[in-house]
């Protein structure tokens, strides 16, 4: 099982960031160790002092498929939840001014939160379902799924030309504007429209 995760994916944030609006989605990739076993909390990590919270929509891809084309990749998955990305800020943006890989700052263990599951036909709204988090009881994202750069089938079937998906492979479909730093004994909570999908407490 691999998790592939899409960067700039909303104009907003892109913005937030100071970086460029990609003309194509900016992937890539966290280790199985990255998820949080249930009902752990998010140890933030000691190597550093700025770690920021991502939310984001997650999909679990139900079969088999490589170089996927953009009318079939509705067929890939059936369920969906919010999820998070952990990013070290600091360590980010020190290897991205030194031009190196960033993957120290978005992959190490822990640095990804994911939610219950939720089958897509439950939703209210399943071609464009809402999310959004709360940190300490106070809403600081909230979007949905048409404000994507890139739409979720036409991320299946760009990722699809690079990596063969397989069933189970979690694919984050990126971050709207809102994140910000964490500190110790903050609360986490993620919605999937009205139905909290994750609970974290940050030690």
């Amino acid at each position: 099982m691999k998790i592939i995760c899409v960067g700039r994916n909303y104009i907003d944030h892109a913005k937030e960031l100071n970086n460029p609006i990609p003309k194509t989605p900016v992937l890539f990739l966290k280790p199985e160790t990255a998820i949080i076993p249930k009902k752990n909390p998010f140890f933030l990590p000691d190597f550093s002092d700025d770690v920021h919270f991502e939310a984001e929509l997650v999909i679990k891809i139900n079969k088999l498929g490589k170089n996927i084309q953009k009318k079939f990749a509705h067929k890939y998955y059936s369920q969906i939840t919010v999820g998070l990305d952990f990013t070290a800020r600091d360590i980010q943006q020190k290897q991205k001014e030194k031009g190196l890989p960033w993957e120290i700052s978005k992959a190490f263990d822990g640095s990804a939160g994911i939610g219950k599951f939720m089958n897509i036909s439950e939703l209210k709204n399943p071609g464009n379902p809402s999310f959004h988090l709360l940190l300490n009881d106070k809403k600081l994202q909230a979007t949905s799924a048409e404000e994507m750069i890139f739409s979720i089938d036409t991320l299946i079937a760009e990722i699809s030309k690079y990596f063969t998906l397989k069933i189970g492979d979690l694919i984050f479909t990126g971050t709207p504007a809102g994140v910000g730093k964490l500190n110790k004994d903050d609360q986490l909570k993620l919605y999937l429209e009205e139905n909290e999908v994750l609970r974290l407490n940050v030690k």
